[in-house]
């Protein structure tokens, strides 16, 4: 009577099952042999048990579709089909992994309920279980799953359930080894999930504990934030890729210093192959740039390394030699505006350009180019606005060309605050918004800290007689060198008249 009683109890699992399960036959967790012999039904009036408060799970079996007269099978059969799998499918994992039959059916319930805490349910378990059924009877796993529910809570159900699927279960057996070695290197705790849900779990399995260290010891050379914020790096070879993509950039630059700027700058370069590295650096050097040249444009702009070749380098080259520009030229180009080689031509180029024309620029001109080259700093949308801002004030198109000549930078200023420069100019200092076309670098100094602050304190003693450019283009040190000697002035006239 007592056995049959707890046969009458359903596992807290198989109730979740039941209710979030839908009725249709075609999902493969359709219980409906179950339920239309009415083993399922008469649970729905009572409270569910649960599985972890149960110490008799051995005696939890449901009188199964199968007609096996094995008690063992009869309840492992059962077990099965709460989870979705039918007698054909169960038969055949048996047939897949042997050991099956000969594992204690509370020993798979508890890998089951092991498997659903780190978040494989569902669909998730039935998928997992039908391509690697071995993961019910591995002893790895319960190290492994233990292991993630102490240490790595958040880490994504999928990636662990495509981990699983994909490889033997013996590759687990170091997992909390190598996860350590990452803690005792630097690895903040908190960030360890973060962290292996970027890598290729498979490689960092795979991979021997010594090998890790090695790579990791590599790395920090750099700094241990590098691995943090670029993960992959750790499963790249060392031997045959980490190692010969910084000499090629050390060869390259001369200067391990330099390298190991480079590299904090932009970790991808580490990803990218030599091959590719050298191809890059090769077609500038192809259009008359020296080694050094192209090291100090990879210097200011690493990004270079992921550039196409064949979409965005060889044609903004041919556009740059078009308008005129010869290698030393290029070269000036790129370190002012290395934004220019990897900016989409037809989201944004290609629109600064039609601006640049509408203000009367002529096409293959190093005016042109140049014009280009400030505005790679800047949105379309910010441009538009900017332009507008202009002819708000009473400039024409004419006029902007002439200020960008003489100024490109103004092709690239926010037009907030452009527009609270001028108000003050206009407003606040009574100048006339045409001493903009003599001195449009006006634009470029910040509100604050250099126009009204020069202008408070000249205003007394020159007042309107003193040029833009004279009040705010010399230097400061200069700038307070008049100061006082006007200060000085001052004195000694009130003491005159004293």
């Amino acid at each position: 009577m007592a056995t049959m009683a707890m046969l009458n109890t359903p596992p807290f699992f198989i109730q979740t099952l039941i209710s979030q399960t839908p009725s249709t036959n075609s999902s493969p967790f359709s219980y409906s042999p179950l339920i239309r012999h009415g083993y399922f039904r008469k649970f729905r009036t009572k409270q569910p048990t649960s599985l972890l408060a149960t110490s008799n799970k051995t005696q939890m079996g449901f009188q199964p579709c199968s007609s096996s007269s094995n008690p063992h099978m009869l309840g492992i059969f059962t077990l099965f089909q709460s989870f979705g799998l039918n007698e054909k499918e169960t038969e055949s994992l048996f047939h897949k992994n042997s050991a099956l039959a000969y594992t204690a059916q509370e020993s798979l319930l508890n890998r089951f309920v092991s498997l659903q805490s780190v978040g494989i349910v569902g669909f998730g378990i039935y998928r997992l279980v039908t391509k690697r059924p071995e993961i019910l009877t591995a002893e790895e796993i319960d190290s492994l799953i233990s292991f993630i529910i102490q240490n790595l809570k958040g880490i994504e159900p999928m990636k662990l359930e495509h981990l699983l699927i994909a490889n033997d279960p013996r590759i687990f057996s170091g997992f909390s080894q190598k996860v350590e070695l990452l803690i005792d290197h630097g690895i903040p705790a908190e960030k360890l999930v973060h962290f292996l849900n970027r890598i290729n779990l498979k490689v960092f399995c795979y991979r021997e504990l010594e090998e890790i260290e090695r790579i990791i010891i590599f790395l920090k050379r750099y700094s241990v934030d590098l691995i943090i914020r670029r993960p992959m790096l750790l499963n790249l070879d060392l031997d045959n890729q980490l190692i010969p993509r910084s000499k090629f950039l050390t060869d390259l630059s001369g200067d391990e210093k330099a390298t190991e700027f480079i590299v904090r700058k932009f970790p991808p370069v580490l990803s990218y192959t030599v091959e590719h590295l050298k191809s890059q650096t090769e077609f500038l050097k192809s259009v008359g740039m020296s080694d050094e040249e192209v090291f100090k444009i990879v210097l200011v702009y690493p990004g270079l390394f992921s550039i196409s070749k064949e979409r965005k380098l060889q044609p903004r080259i041919e556009f740059l030699k078009q308008c005129g520009l010869n290698s030393s030229d290029m070269f000036r180009f790129l370190i002012k505006a290395p934004l220019f080689l990897s900016l989409s031509f037809e989201g944004n180029l290609s629109k600064k350009l039609g601006f640049l024309v509408k203000l009367g620029y002529e096409n293959r001109t190093r005016e042109l180019a140049v014009a280009m080259g400030a505005t790679t700093r800047t949105s379309c949308q910010n441009m538009q606005m900017m332009i507008g801002v202009f002819l708000d004030h009473g400039f024409s198109f004419e006029d902007i060309l002439v200020m960008s000549r003489k100024h490109p930078q103004i092709l690239q200023y926010n037009y907030k605050s452009l527009e609270k420069k001028m108000e003050f100019l206009i407003e606040g200092m009574g100048r006339e918004i045409g001493e903009l076309l003599a001195f449009p670098a006006y634009l470029g100094y910040k509100l604050d800290e250099r126009i009204k602050h020069r202008y408070e304190v000249k205003k007394t003693s020159r007042g309107k007689r003193l040029s833009l450019n004279k009040l705010l283009s010399v230097s400061t040190e200069r700038f307070m060198d008049k100061k006082n000697s006007t200060e000085m002035v001052s004195s000694l006239e009130e003491v005159k008249k004293d």
